[in-house]
């Protein structure tokens, strides 16, 4: 019996248990997500329709039917002249890290933006994930000076690193 390669497919209803278990596992045990609070069912689906609604991609990483991790964009700042910029996130499950499951996510979403005529993709992360921070070099992205101190989780002040990856030609120029 072959395995299935891991595919990457628009996210449904029926993967919002996994999204959210990988989301409140974040949330709950590191510093990826800055929320201190589990999410709901019914606030995951609830982001999940409002993507949508807005046009952006909400993707999952299917390994024969298990969802190993999602990422997304959307709105980077709520200003007319940010709208070729999106902000972005990615997340996968503890048990498929160091797999390659984040890589190819992130390589769906980037055409994704590609396509849609993107011209930046920002990220925000922990200064102290240096894991992440590798990831995205590996990806492309360059990470800017860090915000001292800005957030605060684990009884601990945390600084946040945004990283950002040209993804599109400037229709403007």
């Amino acid at each position: 019996l072959r395995h299935q390669p891991v595919i990457i497919r628009p996210a449904e209803e029926r993967d919002l248990p996994a999204i959210l278990e990988i989301a409140n596992q974040a949330i709950a045990e590191t510093t990826a997500d800055w929320d201190t609070s589990p999410q709901t069912l019914d606030q995951r689906a609830e982001w999940l329709r409002g993507r949508n609604a807005a046009g952006f991609p909400v993707l999952v990483a299917d390994d024969s039917g298990e969802v190993l991790g999602y990422a997304s964009y959307g709105t980077f700042r709520d200003r007319e002249g940010y709208a070729l910029t999106v902000e972005h996130s990615v997340y996968v499950s503890p048990a498929a890290q160091g797999r390659g499951v984040g890589g190819l996510l992130m390589a769906e979403l980037i055409e994704h933006a590609r396509g849609a005529g993107i011209h930046v993709m920002v990220g925000g992360l922990g200064g102290d994930n240096e894991g992440s921070l590798r990831f995205y070099e590996r990806l492309g992205f360059t990470a800017l000076p860090p915000l001292r101190e800005v957030g605060h989780k684990f009884g601990r002040p945390l600084d946040l690193v945004f990283v950002q990856l040209t993804v599109g030609a400037d229709e403007t120029s």
